[in-house]
This record gives C-alpha cells, structure tokens and sequence, in this order.
C-alpha cells in the first residue's frame, strides 16, 4: 500500500480534506494530512485565497518541504487546488517521490524543474467548466503534463465546481467525487514501491 502527504485548499484543513483522506485510508493506504494554515479554516475561497497570499506561497512551499522530511522519501505527494503547489514541487524535486496526485490544479512543470521526472506517475482531475481550472492555465499545464506520457492522465469531469470534492459546501458533486476517489485509490494500488 502507499503513502501518502495529502496538502489541502486554500480553505484549509477541512472536514472534506480530512474526509477525502480517511477514504484513502479505508482502502489500506497511509494518508498524512499537515496543516499548512496552523488550524485556521475558511468558508469563503476569496478569503482563504487572501489568507494564503498573507502568509505568502513561499512560506507554504516551505511548510510542505517540513511535512515531507519528517516523513520517508518513498512518497505519494497529493493536493487540492493550491495545496497542488507543495505536492508538484515535492512530487517534481524530491528524490523517491513515488506519484503525484493533483486536484483541482496543476502549474507548469518548468515551475519547478526543466522536466517531470521520468518513472513518477500522476493524476490530474479537475472539472471541464471550472473556472479557475480551466481559465488560469491550470488545464494547458495538465494537458503538457500527461502529453505523451503513458504513466500520467488527466481526468475531467463535468461541472463547473472548483473544489468539487469538498463535502459540506455547495461546491461538492457527489458523483464527480466517488469517480475520483475510486480512480486514486486505483492509483495507489498501483504505486511501485
């Protein structure tokens, strides 16, 4: 089974977060959860965007870097949204990364290297209409990422939900959710340790 440093939204360490994490865990995989935002929460995206930006993405980055050594190198790194910044630099940059899941997101790779590093699979899933996915770059950055590369593919769903798995707000798409979670858990099955 894999092991997994999950990083969340910009809302923070939320239910749905901790939710989605616990259904990795019930099918046998290890999921670490760090909390980026020292136990705030938000309910508004705008504001925990502005939270975010208060504390500065670099310092975020740097807090990802600490979750990840403290734990063993042979890791999937996973995010939602911006936690994606923390687990793609980790995922691209980290020596032993066994995959990358992203959600919601997806920067270019050259954001943290000249390549994505051969032999590390990934997954991108985010919604086809999703504004901030769709309109910000975040799906060209995906659609160069999985481009001729058989261990990586990219998942779209309809909708135009930014945090579509996020249980609790009006943002979640039941349907949209169980589809990703059976497709990650497929993916950690299939992680090589």
């Amino acid at each position: 089974m894999a092991e997994v440093l999950l990083f969340h939204h910009s809302l923070g360490l939320t239910e749905g977060v901790v939710g989605f994490a616990e259904e990795l865990r019930r099918s046998g995989h290890t999921v670490h959860t760090p909390d980026l935002y020292d136990g705030r929460t938000f309910t508004d995206l705008e504001a925990g965007v502005g939270y975010a930006q208060e504390i500065g993405f670099g310092t975020l980055l740097a807090r990802g870097e600490r979750a990840a050594a403290e734990l063993p190198e042979a890791l999937v790194y996973a995010g939602f949204s911006l936690g994606v910044l923390p687990a793609q630099k980790l995922a691209q940059t980290r020596a032993g990364a066994l995959g990358a899941l992203l959600l919601s997101a997806c920067v270019p790779v050259s954001e943290f290297g000249p390549a994505w590093p051969e032999g590390v699979p990934a997954q991108v899933h985010g919604m086809d209409a999703d504004p901030f996915f769709v309109d910000e770059g975040d799906l060209a950055a995906a659609r160069a990422l999985v481009a001729d590369a058989a261990d990586r593919r990219l998942f779209l769903y309809p909708g135009i939900a930014h945090l579509f798995a996020e249980r609790g707000t009006p943002s979640f798409v039941p349907e949209a959710t169980a589809l990703c979670l059976e497709r990650a858990v497929c993916f950690l099955d299939a992680v090589k340790r």
